[in-house]
């Protein structure tokens, strides 16, 4: 079930962009591979920069996860909006 205010939490959650970044560099990660293998020989430095650069936001989503956001969340802590 989706949470009532899910397009605010899309828009303004840090896990969500650093998901999608994570998602940009697993697609562009082979395509950079390509090319590297075309032009340099292989090389394990650049394999492992590369999976360096794709789990780095992977990793930063989830402690963005344990963070509450309270402008997107509303959370705090027990306290009613008001009294914020």
């Amino acid at each position: 079930m989706l949470v009532s205010n899910w397009r605010r939490i899309i828009k303004h959650a840090w896990s969500i962009r650093f998901m999608v970044l994570a998602l940009l560099c697993i697609i562009i990660e082979p395509m950079y591979t390509f090319v590297a293998a075309t032009w340099v020989v292989k090389n394990i430095y650049i394999q492992l920069a590369m999976s360096a650069i794709t789990g780095l936001p992977a990793v930063a989503a989830i402690i963005a996860r344990i963070f509450v956001q309270q402008k997107v969340s509303g959370d705090l802590n027990g306290k009613p909006p008001s009294e914020g």
